[in-house]
């Protein structure tokens, strides 16, 4: 098996278009620790607060089907240009913000122009790269997903500490206006590949109802700890209907649909938008789970449960490489099942750890749980594109990105319910016995039983979320059947 190797001038136009993708990562992963901070700054309600959140989240599911017929149409680099302009722009329009309506509105169009940029950078990525040296590519991508989750709440805690909350927006414009020159001055055109070629409007819209009303139904379910809220219940039903009525469109539409279904035709992509749904779970839940464990069990603060999960960003940065070299020699089926075996070791340790169990032992764990975390994305999202056509590579980032943003979604979401719920339900039941009389406590002993208790009750709360993240890894393993296989190949 023969190794090849990114030419230089290749990496240089990759890290140029990585780059891109720092500030829209880091910015997402910062704005959720600023929430407290919103409420009081801006004399505002948390519901509606949270909408900052949710509706970047709507405005970049919303974006994400248009990148693929502006690439058709449009110059490659003009088009990434046009969305980091766009996102400097919410940038600035955010940090003026003077109530929370217009930090809503300049989150929306921060959101767009994320939602521009992220399929963007894989496209513009795939087509430099070309598909021997997928794998080292996608590793490349992979590096500002590891260092956004990682950098994001450390930056945003200490901007929070120190600073005012609108300088967690201020900080994108610096790191946008080099980007700006890094695309003008490096990044070389990238042509339209059919400029004969329609918008697909009815079916973009059928996408967008479809993500918008899943990942808002998702966003309650987080809200509300419940599954079975009717808000939820409804959106998720508009969704799922939006859904088959594109479904009987794209039919009719055949390759000039947004997301043609031809591409589910292809194996390898039905294993990687499978596996890229289940890492939702996998990675994001996780990344909201380690930070809150950190400060609720272990009573650390913010800035200190950021610097906690450093062992696990670098056992990410260890693997990447590695696994990108791997993904091109052997294929995505075998690094995938090794790498989410390796995620579930670093995990279910994670069932049993407490308060007191030593930091070296957490940091052990989460070197190894960083190791195999860095090792799914990555070949997940080269094999996105095993056995394309060219005119196919951007339609399947389409279809990826948004199984992608629902998948995060859906993995915060299920999370949280469960930890929630877990609680609720175990507080009651200490209530219900202190009210039928299960428990003789003296007055005097009261407050600290009651503390005990529920601290005990929160410890199991986070370490069932846990135990359902590792289930999640080893339902990873089901979608590397789909999986390419070159040792197999090259036999």
């Amino acid at each position: 098996m023969k190794s090849n190797k990114i030419p230089k001038s290749t990496l240089i136009i990759a890290w140029v278009i990585v780059f891109g993708a720092m500030a829209p990562l880091l910015d997402s992963t910062m704005m959720n620790i600023a929430i407290n901070s919103l409420v009081q700054s801006l004399h505002s309600s948390v519901t509606t607060v949270q909408w900052t959140i949710t509706s970047y989240m709507l405005a970049t599911g919303a974006a994400v089907p248009f990148s693929s017929w502006l690439l058709n149409k449009y110059n490659g680099k003009y088009i990434f240009l046009f969305g980091e302009i766009l996102f400097g722009l919410g940038s600035v329009l955010s940090a003026l913000s003077t109530n929370v309506h217009f930090l809503i509105l300049s989150r929306l169009i921060q959101g767009f122009a994320g939602g521009l940029i992220m399929p963007l950078l894989t496209t513009l990525l795939v087509q430099t790269a070309g598909a021997a040296v997928m794998g080292q590519m996608m590793a490349t991508v992979g590096l500002p997903m590891i260092l956004g989750p990682l950098m994001g709440p450390i930056i945003g805690g200490i901007i929070i500490k120190y600073l005012s909350w609108r300088w967690l927006f201020w900080i994108n414009v610096p790191v946008t206006i080099i980007s700006i020159t890094l695309i003008t001055i490096k990044m070389p055109d990238f042509k339209p590949q059919d400029r004969s070629a329609q918008l697909d409007l009815i079916g973009t819209l059928l996408v967008i109802i479809t993500t918008s009303s899943i990942i808002y139904s998702v966003v309650k379910v987080t809200q509300t700890a419940s599954f079975l809220n009717h808000t939820s219940l409804i959106y998720f039903g508009i969704g799922l209907m939006s859904a088959c009525f594109y479904t009987f469109w794209a039919q009719h539409q055949g390759p000039k649909a947004v997301i043609p279904l031809s591409l589910f035709r292809l194996s390898s992509f039905n294993g990687s938008v499978i596996g890229l749904f289940i890492a939702g779970t996998v990675l994001n839940g996780s990344m909201l789970l380690l930070p809150l464990f950190f400060q609720n069990v272990r009573g650390m603060s913010i800035i200190i449960s950021a610097l906690s999960l450093i062992p696990q960003g670098l056992g990410m940065l260890i693997s990447r490489p590695l696994t990108g070299r791997m993904t091109d020699k052997i294929g995505a089926k075998y690094v995938v099942a090794v790498s989410a075996i390796v995620t579930f070791v670093g995990t279910i340790p994670f069932y049993w750890i407490d308060q007191n169990t030593e930091y070296w032992i957490i940091a052990l764990v989460l070197l190894i749980r960083g190791i195999g975390a860095g090792g799914i994305l990555t070949p997940l999202m080269a094999d996105t594109f095993t056995g394309m056509k060219k005119r196919q590579i951007s339609s399947a980032t389409v279809g990826s990105r948004l199984i992608q943003n629902i998948g995060s979604a859906f993995g915060s979401a299920i999370v949280t319910t469960i930890v929630t719920a877990f609680s609720v339900s175990h507080v009651k039941m200490l209530q219900q016995g202190l009210k039928n009389g299960r428990y003789t406590i003296k007055s005097s002993e009261m407050n600290s039983f009651l503390q005990q208790h529920l601290s005990h009750i929160r410890l199991e709360a986070f370490q069932t979320g846990f135990l359902i993240v590792a289930c999640a890894c080893l339902l990873i393993i089901l979608s590397t059947v789909l999986l390419s296989n070159k040792v197999q190949q090259n036999k």
